[in-house]
């Protein structure tokens, strides 16, 4: 069963007058396990296709309107079977609850939206290709891309070298980490984990944000110093310490950090991003990419649709319209070095 809408926003975020046009977003239905949604704002090909950035994101992001003009010679390096079919099948695993900023269901409770499924339909556009999104749970959609069912995922998927024997990447974005801390707070991390010194920092327990910040903690106490840490059972428990100042900072993914400050903006407690941290530790930078099965060739046409966007300016205004800038790439890489197994 699958039923389609289109839903057309006026521009509220100013851009240039050569890219903002007719928006388009894609409606999100649901039946069993895969939720489905289809570009109905384009047809695709050589017309290329317009995309609202953020729409109905509840204030996560501010509504931007991009045009993507269809480039033949990205088009060209397609592999013979998505050309000819005209859609590009973008996976995405945000069910059953989403994770705002990255992907979830916006606030007409039908729209999957999120700077996820955003950029998969402006690289769809720019490949001259109609968007078909499904949404799905996590480890569907790896059985999605497994049989063929999806061409290529857009879910923040990090690079890891086991992952690389299965699959081949196009990178997007940082995977970073980061602080939050209260906004009339004027403390940094600057990079350098002796600044934690002293402080009261709450974490989730069992992450890989955890892993690191106690590691910082064993290296300040070989130095005589040492780090608070804390532990709180969700995000609004951890927001409450942060605005009663209970706590000095919170560390977890950059992304979520991201929406949190918007959601806090107007609120009697704003917050703000104190710094930010690699998510594969201080030896490498880790890296979010679209993820297509191996030797699908896929992962080389993307890349270069991903780098259009950067060269003409509508990724950073992407990344901007959902508070992502400081995980931008300057250049989308095919398969970027991965998170070996030590550090996954």
């Amino acid at each position: 069963m699958r039923r389609r809408r289109s839903l057309r926003t006026r521009l509220v975020r100013g851009i240039g007058a050569a890219t903002a046009t007719a928006a388009l977003a894609s409606a999100l239905t649901a039946c069993g396990g895969d939720a489905e949604a289809t570009g109905a704002g384009g047809a695709g090909g050589a017309g290329g296709d317009t995309v609202t950035v953020g729409a109905v994101s509840n204030g996560a992001a501010g509504q931007t309107e991009l045009t993507v003009p269809a480039v033949e010679a990205l088009r060209a390096q397609l592999p013979a079977a998505v050309r000819e079919r005209g859609e590009l099948v973008i996976g995405v695993g945000a069910l059953p609850a989403g994770f705002p900023p990255l992907a979830y269901v916006g606030t007409d409770q039908k729209t999957l939206t999120g700077a996820e499924p955003d950029l998969g339909r402006l690289v769809a556009a720019a490949l001259g290709l109609k968007p078909v999104v499904k949404n799905s749970t996590w480890e569907n959609l790896f059985v999605g891309i497994d049989s063929g069912k999806v061409d290529v995922a857009f879910t923040n998927v990090t690079v890891t070298e086991e992952r690389k024997k299965k699959y081949e990447f196009a990178s997007y974005r940082q995977d970073n980490l980061a602080f939050e801390t209260l906004k009339d707070n004027p403390w940094n991390f600057g990079g350098d984990y002796r600044n934690l010194a002293g402080k009261t920092v709450a974490v989730s327990s069992g992450t890989n944000q955890e892993k690191i910040l106690l590691e910082w903690q064993k290296k300040l106490q070989a130095e005589g110093k040492d780090i608070t840490v804390k532990y709180f059972p969700d995000a609004n428990s951890t927001y409450l310490a942060l605005s009663g100042k209970k706590i000095d900072l919170s560390f977890g993914p950059n992304p979520s950090i991201a929406y949190h400050i918007t959601q806090t903006a107007s609120s009697n407690a704003p917050t703000r991003n104190a710094g930010s941290f690699s998510g594969a530790g201080e030896s490498l930078q880790g890296l979010i990419a679209a993820t297509a099965k191996k030797d699908s060739g896929l992962a080389k046409p993307v890349a270069e649709a991903i780098n259009h966007l950067v060269k003409n300016g509508q990724y950073a205004q992407l990344l901007d319209a959902w508070n992502l800038s400081n995980e931008a790439v300057t250049t989308s890489e095919v398969d970027p070095p991965g998170l070996p197994v030590t550090n996954s």
